[in-house]
């Protein structure tokens, strides 16, 4: 605490302090972000036309609002950043368990200290951080837990009834007086605790234990929720539901490019063993593949591919990358096409398959995620270019196997027996000629995984490249075996 500041009650009148409610207070400071152009969510990438436009309509007709999306579509994240939006101090009474205004109390301790000190009562300062609480809803969480209960133990210390206001120990709402209070996953919290925020949504008070005690609280309320939710695990009741204010959709990113900038952000690609390159076609295939999940009817999509899952996978990529130079005393390390199969536990991971998605199994799904996102990523980047030199070379009988611990220069000397590929990734700018025998590699494993899409050539699980082998039709989606026994992608 500075000098500056006032440290009493008299201080602080004298200082010109006004009292502001919470929802003021954020619709002020959010007009001066506006005017003065700032972000004013930073780090949410997506939104700019959407959810952020909603979000800020909200806050200015200073409503309550809840976040209805899938998984991973940083619902809680932007919760958390609306931090930002209030004041850096506030000025609270000393001791206060509420955040007590000093010139408009609301709890008895803090009425009773005002009553014996006067102006000469004690303030202190909480910062904006201390003024946000969240709470993930449980099945298990109580009416005590959010609101408060009356207890015996400070009753009895204190020689107070039960009924006296001094005897409650504060749940977490009334905690969050005088700022933000946030709960996670709303439709997991049990009917009678939803009816529990019924007031101060409504009227801006709450009641504690049946006794007649009303706490006018200033809280800004904002919650998440997840669709699929309200058929798994549980719902919002209708009365809830028709007191908060806003219902704000969320979303995937919905090109992919934007996806991209949201996994390199999140993600960790920094390590301090060694220099890591990510090709930018290495990138953009891990973010395709979550964009062709979302549309694969195998996959259950009320849960969602989450965000969270090309963020998981890139890192996973690029420790595969890592782990490889590591072995071979490499000083960068650089991810390939071996590299995303090899994190396939982190896509398997975060998919919920439909019926039919269970009878191919998750790893087939994910094989054909990885070989169909190349697919579309090389007829975006060289789509038209002539690739029958190199199908020729394996139909001619040859095979080609790409070990996954084998060095970014050894990878290069085998895609030299290839006619045309090197050239072929040099031409249409997969590959430039300044670039690492690691991203020349990384290249063309691209170019032979789009052409295994194709299914002009075939694919083992040990990564092995050869001519294709096209076996009879078993029916709608079968997609036969490889001539090494995997599965033909």
């Amino acid at each position: 605490m500075t000098s500056t500041r006032p440290g009493t009650v008299g201080e602080l009148k004298a200082s010109g302090y006004e009292s502001q409610s919470v929802r003021d207070e954020l619709r002020r400071n959010l007009i001066t972000k506006l005017k003065a152009g700032e972000d004013i969510l930073p780090g949410i990438v997506g939104f700019d036309d959407t959810v952020i436009p909603m979000i800020v309509n909200a806050i200015l007709a200073r409503h309550d609002f809840i976040l209805l999306g899938l998984r991973g579509q940083a619902k809680s994240r932007i919760l958390r950043q609306l931090v930002d939006l209030l004041d850096p101090e506030i000025p609270i009474l000393e001791g206060s368990e509420i955040n007590d205004d000093p010139l408009a109390p609301i709890s008895k301790y803090a009425r009773t200290l005002l009553e014996e000190h006067g102006d000469d009562a004690p303030v202190s300062w909480v910062t904006r951080d201390s003024r946000f609480v969240e709470k993930l809803a449980t099945p298990d969480v109580t009416i005590a837990d959010i609101i408060g209960d009356v207890d015996p133990i400070k009753a009895a210390r204190g020689g107070h009834i039960l009924a006296d206001e001094l005897t409650i120990h504060y749940g977490l709402l009334p905690r969050a007086n005088r700022g933000i209070f946030a709960v996670n996953e709303l439709p997991d919290l049990s009917g009678k605790i939803q009816v529990g925020l019924f007031n101060i949504l409504q009227e801006g008070d709450v009641q504690v234990k049946g006794y007649p005690i009303r706490l006018r609280l200033d809280v800004f309320l904002v919650f998440t929720a997840n669709p699929e939710d309200y058929t798994s695990r549980g719902k919002i009741i209708t009365p809830l539901k028709d007191r908060i204010g806003v219902e704000i959709q969320t979303h995937y990113p919905t090109e992919v490019s934007v996806g991209m900038t949201i996994t390199r952000q999140e993600a960790w690609l920094e390590r301090d063993a060694m220099e890591i390159e990510v090709p930018e076609f290495i990138a953009e295939l891990v973010e395709r593949i979550a964009f062709l999940g979302r549309g694969d009817k195998r996959i259950d999509q009320r849960s969602g591919v989450s965000q969270r899952m090309p963020i998981t996978v890139l890192e996973s990529v690029v420790s595969s990358a890592e782990r490889r130079a590591l072995i071979l005393g490499e000083e960068q390390a650089v991810p390939r096409i071996g590299d995303i199969y090899g994190a396939l536990p982190a896509i398997t991971g975060k998919i919920e398959l439909e019926y039919e998605g269970e009878l191919h199994g998750s790893e087939r799904i994910a094989r054909e995620l990885i070989s169909a996102a190349a697919s579309e990523l090389f007829q975006d980047r060289a789509g038209g270019a002539d690739v029958d030199e190199i199908v020729e070379y394996f139909e001619m009988g040859a095979a080609l196997q790409v070990g996954s611990d084998s060095s970014g220069k050894a990878c290069v000397q085998g895609f030299e027996t290839v006619p045309g590929l090197l050239e072929l990734v040099e031409a249409v700018g997969l590959a430039p000629k300044a670039c690492s025998d690691g991203w020349r590699a990384g290249a063309c494993e691209l170019v032979l995984e789009a052409l295994v899409a194709e299914r002009r050539i075939s694919r083992s699980t040990t990564g092995s490249y050869a001519k294709a082998r096209h076996e009879p039709s078993q029916g709608k989606g079968y997609k036969g075996l490889d001539p090494f026994g995997g599965v033909s992608l």
